[in-house]
């Protein structure tokens, strides 16, 4: 369980915290919650999420449950520094879609005493690590795995099963192109049948 460090100024201690797991897993619901915690706390907060992404809106952060947040569309890592100047807490969205320069540009930002909260899915469709993320988990002091339910037998869930054809890295959908998956249904693959454990 993630126990939320402490929310106060006192001391400028930047660090990173990293939400990671499989697509439904909540990840960006996580996320929203504790940006949203720390406006409450009065923090300036800053979001962000890739500019690619626009599945549910051109620039809100938006979780499967329609839960949204304001955030900058950003095509570059190195964007941020132009609107983090004075903030508290910088928000990222799809961290996996950013290129490998985010890691320098989170940990740069952390070292100015910022706190980056960071939400990504941690495996590809094929269950190999997902761009930036390891990097990220790396060299963040906390790291949170959230998990979905299996669409096919109901288990915990760790993995994205693309249901469509086609071999590119990127290929943004929801429901109608992914499902989560618990190990034992992703490598069954196609022969994976519901209801059937």
């Amino acid at each position: 369980m993630f126990i939320e460090p402490d929310l106060g100024r006192k001391a400028r201690t930047g660090w990173i915290e990293v939400i990671s797991g499989c697509m439904f897993s909540g990840k960006t619901e996580e996320l929203i919650r504790r940006l949203k915690r720390a406006h409450i706390a009065r923090q300036k907060v800053e979001i962000f999420k890739p500019a690619m992404d626009t599945r549910y809106h051109e620039a809100d952060v938006v979780s499967h449950n329609a839960n949204s947040i304001r955030s900058t569309p950003i095509y570059s890592p190195q964007e941020m520094f132009l609107w983090t100047g004075d903030c508290d807490v910088v928000g990222i969205d799809e961290a996996q879609f950013l290129d490998e320069s985010i890691v320098e540009v989170s940990v740069k930002l952390a070292n100015s005493g910022k706190r980056i909260i960071i939400a990504g899915l941690d495996m590809d469709y094929e269950g190999k690590p997902f761009g930036c993320m390891p990097a990220l988990m790396a060299v963040a002091e906390f790291v949170t795995k959230v998990h979905a339910v299996c669409a096919i037998c109901g288990s915990i869930a760790s993995y994205s099963y693309r249901l469509i054809p086609g071999k590119e890295k990127i290929l943004l959908g929801e429901t109608e192109s992914y499902e989560a998956r618990c190990r034992r249904c992703f490598n069954l693959g196609p022969k994976a049948v519901k209801g059937v454990s």
